[in-house]
């Protein structure tokens, strides 16, 4: 066993016995579409982009006035939404204290004011209640994360953006996937972000995608063509290739375009789509099943299989919380297992304290930060090895 006081929880070496924490999921029909492409006149943005936006926009989205914009990141993706959303210096947004540090550093590329909102003590969601006593007159968007494809409650959601005139703009990172009550995520906020970074449900080998979706034609038409500018040094890309030259620039854009080599991968992976979600839901609720009654730790990744299918779990990630979590990673770590964190509380980075108010405090967070663990779930396990980590659980740490 590892001495406690300076354990680590590293990356282990590949072997058979290895099961590891993430592992990219890359179908064998992926080979054929990146030497199509290869062999084409098109390996930086080009045909198969628009048509994996295409692809990706009939699985998320059944908004009449929708689009899908692929870009480089999710955290572009990201950037791109908090300009179309209007958020600007000074502007306050209430974001989670909980989640990936790409969710909120780009609000920090435009000097916005970021208001930390704790979790939920039930599922590491953003704390609904918390969130709307957060609201103030200068509150400019709300942003938020389904941690691990677990939904928050998407009609509150909705709910309280209409009545405070709030728009919101979803971080899916976690979420490929996730219904409410049938509908996709896309379905309740203007914007909406995913990411297809290599450990993702699909990836692109990394990439991310918004979905815009808007009251009328007009509006979606002026916001693609500002999305789509921006993604390409705000340059109108489609008058370039026209042969139109003479372009002027009005706005600062970014080199944020998803090249035709990843959306090769991700137009493999979109077939597998459901098998995908269906998959992951299997492991996800063994898991749920083979860890009741073990002493020291508790499941804590939400119902992924809800009786009233309120909602489809995206089944992104296994969270437990154990008592003494660093015994447990060490017991699987010896035992060729992989685990660990994998994200954290964003007010304890140096880059966000100027953020924080004198009486900033999170109980929630508090409570939990050195209890909960991520466990392996990727399309590369078998039920056996859920089997495995369970039993190796079991026997005790």
């Amino acid at each position: 066993m590892p001495d406690l006081q300076t354990f680590e929880a590293p990356i282990l070496p590949e072997s058979s016995d290895t099961i590891s924490l993430f592992k990219p999921f890359v179908p064998p029909e992926a080979t054929h579409q990146v030497v199509d492409t290869l062999s084409s006149r098109w390996v930086g943005q080009g045909p198969k982009t628009t048509l994996f936006e295409q692809q990706f926009l009939s699985i998320e989205s059944q908004h009449p006035y929708s689009t899908a914009i692929a870009v480089g990141s999710g955290t572009d993706a990201l950037h791109l939404s908090y300009i179309l959303a209007g958020i600007g210096e000074g502007d306050e947004v209430i974001v989670p204290l909980f989640t990936c540090t790409a969710t909120n550093i780009p609000l920090l590329y435009l000097k916005a004011d970021l208001k930390f909102v704790d979790i939920s003590i039930d599922s590491l969601n953003v704390d609904l209640d918390a969130l709307e006593s957060s609201i103030t007159d200068k509150t400019k968007a709300i942003v938020l994360v389904h941690y691990g494809g677990l939904p928050i409650d998407l009609d509150r959601i909705a709910s309280i953006s209409s009545k405070y005139g709030i728009p919101v703009i979803q971080d899916g990172a976690h979420s490929f996937g996730l219904r409410w009550k049938g509908l996709p995520m896309s379905s309740y906020s203007r914007y909406t972000m995913y990411s297809f970074q290599a450990i993702k449900h699909i990836t692109t080998g990394d990439g991310g995608m918004i979905l815009i979706s808007s009251d009328t034609h007009e509006s979606l038409t002026a916001e693609y063509n500002l999305a789509t500018r921006l993604r390409w040094f705000g340059i109108d890309r489609q008058k370039k290739q026209s042969g139109t030259w003479e372009n002027d620039i009005k706005e600062v854009g970014y080199k944020y375009q998803m090249t035709d080599l990843g959306a090769s991968l991700g137009l493999a992976s979109l077939a597998y789509a459901d098998s995908i979600i269906a998959h992951r839901t299997k492991l996800l609720t063994l898991y749920r099943d083979l860890l009741k009654g073990i002493n020291g730790i508790e499941f804590f990744s939400g119902n992924p299989t809800p009786a009233d299918q309120e909602y489809i779990h995206a089944a992104w990630l296994c969270t437990v919380l154990v008592d003494e979590r660093r015994n447990l990673q060490a017991k699987l770590l010896a035992s060729n297992i992989e685990s660990n964190q994998v994200h954290y509380r964003n007010d304890r980075y140096s880059i966000f304290k100027q953020h924080l108010n004198a009486n900033a405090h999170f109980p929630n967070m508090d409570m939990i930060e050195d209890k909960y663990l991520v466990l392996p779930l990727h399309m590369a396990m078998r039920e056996s090895d859920v089997i495995r980590i369970c039993e190796t659980i079991k026997s005790g740490w």
